[in-house]
């Protein structure tokens, strides 16, 4: 993972107001964050659209968005390889569902993106205890 190119979802991401230590936070556990805020994000803006608070529903599609686009922007595609070119496709099929999702107020694409982040995460989460037991 590119760290200069991480730092834009960093950025958005520490503004979810996380008191974790975004600072001390390895490439690994930042990205998990990442993806954490995108997932609340996505299921806050569900909620919103349900209410019909349609402005509370664009700006957290629009923050989910913003993490996701930060989370695309980390892939390294030198050193990931198909795996990052799969992540960078899926990762813009995200965004183009929630912008979707926004002007439809769809909530059934809301839950295909959160389908979609939690397989990414659940996997992403298992790298470091796959790693250890090698």
């Amino acid at each position: 993972m590119n760290m200069a190119k991480s730092r834009s979802g960093i950025g958005e991401y520490s503004q979810v107001g996380v008191s974790s230590g975004v600072e001390q936070a390895n490439a690994h556990r930042l990205i998990q964050m990442l993806m954490d805020g995108a997932i609340e994000k996505v299921a806050m803006a569900k909620g919103f659209m349900d209410r019909k608070e349609v402005a509370l529903k664009g700006s957290h599609i629009s923050w989910a968005i913003s993490i996701i686009e930060g989370l695309r922007a980390s892939l390294d595609k030198n050193a990931g390889g198909e795996i990052a070119d799969n992540l960078d496709d899926l990762y813009d099929y995200m965004i183009r569902r929630l912008a979707r999702s926004n002007a439809e107020n769809n909530t059934d694409l809301l839950d295909e993106v959160l389908s979609l982040l939690r397989s990414v995460k659940d996997a992403w989460d298992k790298i470091p205890s796959a790693l250890n037991h090698k």
